[in-house]
């Protein structure tokens, strides 16, 4: 029952540009149990993606405040609000790094089958923490390939596993893909200044993101399921 959005820009943008939409975001929706961010450091080196997690709220975090001081293209923000509390640990707070530097992933909802893959992934000192995400994140290490498009991989991860699911990545190449799966709690586009977005709801079944979260947004638009929205 989490929240997230990526966003880019063709000019750079400092991240704290977005504290007041993040802040709105984690407010209105089902968060405020932790929160993570992945960018695009371009000054660290071509195609570096840097991360942030914490397990207080993104209003709560003083850490927030350097995070938002860099500049990026491209940005994936993850604010938790995990279906089982017992997760609330720093192993399963998101967005995930991919430990090959490809991507960084975070997701929304629930996947369903998720119990038997992740008995494997166990048995072979690959679990970390305890939610399902870090299952998805790896099977897309597993199913990886240069190449291939990022949202027929998406949508190939939420058939292998099911369930309401919402999938974002953001990629060492600046782009930002956010796949819509969770019919609870839709992706919809919409443009802030110039940055383009790609954003969850606020679990309201109707566009109420652009009333209480983000109302001067431009370009709106709603993502059909089982689609991705790709940024850049």
């Amino acid at each position: 029952m989490c929240e997230q959005f990526v966003a880019h820009s063709e000019r750079p943008f400092r991240i704290d540009e977005l504290f007041p939409f993040i802040e709105k975001l984690e407010q209105f929706g089902i968060a405020g149990f932790g929160w993570g961010a992945a960018w695009l450091a371009g000054q660290d080196g071509p195609g570096c993606l840097v991360s942030h997690r914490d397990l207080r709220a993104f209003r709560d975090d003083p850490g927030r405040e350097r995070v938002g001081r860099n500049q990026t293209t491209s940005l994936l923000v993850h604010l938790r609000r995990p279906s089982r509390m017992s997760t609330l640990t720093m192993a399963d707070t998101q967005p995930f790094d991919d430990p090959a530097g490809r991507f960084a992933f975070s997701h929304n909802g629930d996947l369903r089958d998720y119990r038997a893959r992740r008995r494997e992934l166990q048995a072979a000192g690959r679990i970390h923490g305890r939610a399902d995400t870090e299952v998805g994140e790896r099977w897309l290490e597993d199913a990886w390939q240069p190449g291939l498009l990022v949202g027929n991989l998406l949508a190939d991860l939420h058939r292998a596993f099911g369930g309401q699911a919402n999938l974002a990545l953001l990629s060492p190449d600046g782009s930002a893909d956010h796949y819509a799966g969770n019919g609870e709690n839709r992706v919809f586009t919409f443009q802030l200044g110039s940055i383009e977005i790609a954003s969850t709801g606020i679990y309201s079944l109707d566009r109420s993101l652009f009333r209480f979260v983000a109302p001067t947004a431009r370009s709106r638009g709603l993502v059909r399921l089982g689609s991705t929205a790709h940024l850049g």
